[in-house]
């Protein structure tokens, strides 16, 4: 497999900026190795509905400009509506586990969980806070939002998980 397509991979399971260094490292190759590859991935995309993006030597994946509103109407309707499945069962896992890493909440769930995440966090459902253990990976929690919404004063006041499984 060509690295362009290995960095494609990383960067599309992240869902969060990388940088270069970092994808140098998770990929096993040089950081120059990587830079071409970027570049490579970047002229592949041009004419798909992705882009590669670049902020000061950190990459993401992201929507091609010519394809941003589309992605706008799909937010709007998200919020529009009520929460979805996904939404409400991460929800779930963040309000009664939490604070939890993404890494945390996939392998909870069993699927990337980056669209959700973002979308209860645009909701203000969730907050993205440093992880005290690892520099490089976020924790999300309940927010204050959610506390207020729901009507709770604390993560304490929430039903006991037990009376659920009870149902």
């Amino acid at each position: 497999m060509h690295l362009s397509a290995i960095l494609e991979t990383i960067l599309f399971a992240s869902g969060e900026p990388m940088a270069l260094k970092k994808l140098a490292a998770v990929s096993g190759y040089s950081e120059k190795e990587v830079s071409t590859a970027l570049n490579e991935l970047e002229t592949s995309l041009a004419d798909r509905g992705i882009t590669l993006m670049s902020v000061k030597n950190e990459y993401q994946l992201g929507t091609h400009p010519d394809n941003a509103r589309f992605v706008e109407d799909l937010y709007a309707r998200e919020f529009s509506e009520g929460l979805s499945r996904a939404s409400l069962e991460t929800l779930a896992i963040v309000a009664y586990k939490g604070p939890l890493s993404r890494a945390e909440i996939e392998y909870i769930r069993g699927v990337n969980s980056s669209f959700t995440l973002k979308n209860l966090a645009m909701r203000g459902f969730v907050d993205r806070v440093d992880n005290p253990k690892d520099a490089r990976a976020f924790l999300y929690q309940i927010s204050f939002d959610f506390l207020k919404y729901f009507g709770l004063k604390n993560a304490q006041d929430l039903p006991r998980y037990e009376e659920f499984e009870k149902e």
